[in-house]
């Protein structure tokens, strides 16, 4: 089962600080579930951090997924691998991880949730929710929350949704069924990103009794 908050990381949205602060940060604010996300390092210098990621993750019983980076992923013993559609074949990934592992895949139409149907997933992500800078929206734009819940209606797969999700949007988001919210900048460039995480929480737990 997915923990209701998904911390996402970007290594350009960090507000100046070491993206490996920021992780820790939020770690010690309660974060289970993390995806460890670099797209500019090549990957000998992203295992220099990943390595310190897996290290922090399990010291504090949280599960680290690294965005793409199937080899890495599986040399570093990360948990899983979250996959976007131009990445590994999850069909691959699996064969490279094993059965316990867990892989995302991201997801942002009907066809590409139809396809997952087949696919060995343990989650897929739904989304973009909301116009987010950490999106190319010409090749996705913002799906919107009735049409998130109206893919998510057709998938056999937990979900999570991530895009532009701020704090206020919970409420509205928990209350139509959203299980799973991944954020980014809510977190990362919070002024502390662990008590941003212990409030985000906090409301969450709130909407969800």
């Amino acid at each position: 089962m997915l923990p209701p908050l998904y911390f996402v990381t970007d290594h350009a949205l960090t507000g100046g600080r070491p993206q490996i602060d920021v992780i820790a940060a939020a770690l010690r604010g309660g974060i289970r579930l993390l995806q460890y996300r670099d797209k500019t390092l090549d990957d000998e210098a992203f295992a220099r951090v990943a390595v310190q990621v897996v290290a922090l993750a399990k010291s504090h019983g949280a599960k680290v997924l690294f965005n793409d980076r199937v080899a890495v992923a599986a040399e570093l013993g990360a948990d899983g691998v979250h996959l976007g559609q131009d990445d590994m074949p999850v069909t691959e990934a699996r064969k490279v991880l094993g059965p316990n592992a867990i892989i995302g895949l991201s997801t942002h139409n009907e066809a590409e949730v139809a396809e997952a149907e087949n696919l060995p997933v343990t989650y897929i992500n739904i989304g973009p929710l909301f116009p987010t800078a950490t999106k190319d929206h010409s090749a996705y734009p913002a799906l919107g929350l009735e049409t998130v819940l109206k893919l998510a209606n057709k998938t056999r797969h937990p979900w999570t949704t991530m895009g532009g999700i701020k704090a206020h949007h919970l409420p509205a988001l928990f209350a139509a069924g959203v299980k799973t919210a991944a954020m980014v900048t809510e977190i990362s460039l919070a002024e502390d990103p662990g008590q941003r995480v212990r409030e985000l929480q906090g409301m969450i737990n709130g909407l969800r009794s």
